[in-house]
């Protein structure tokens, strides 16, 4: 799993049949500090992410362990969106103040 922020959308209109109904998300890894880091991934959204927010992402054979991406053709899923989080007792980002 890792920590990332969503920075865009993907439109696929021709893709196998078992990803219809799924939304894609552009996501940029992001260090335990709060920091973007190099990199990126598509994900499917199993949560109802949106632009800017912070959300962890499964890769793997986790990733298809969510009811939306259960046997469906999926190395990320983001399944859940971050409120907060803190490292050795300092808070790195909380959803309600960060801008």
């Amino acid at each position: 799993m890792f920590l990332g922020r969503v920075v865009g959308t993907l439109v696929a209109t021709q893709k196998e049949p078992s990803l219809d109904g799924l939304k894609f998300l552009v996501v940029r890894r992001l260090s335990v500090a709060n920091e973007d880091e190099r990199g990126y991934v598509v994900a499917a959204d199993a949560v109802g992410a949106g632009l800017g927010e912070v959300v962890m992402v499964a890769t793997g054979s986790s990733a298809r362990q969510t009811r939306q991406t259960d046997k469906r053709p999926c190395d990320a899923v983001i399944m859940a969106i971050v409120d907060s989080w803190e490292v050795d007792g300092q808070e790195k980002y909380n959803k309600g103040t960060s801008p």
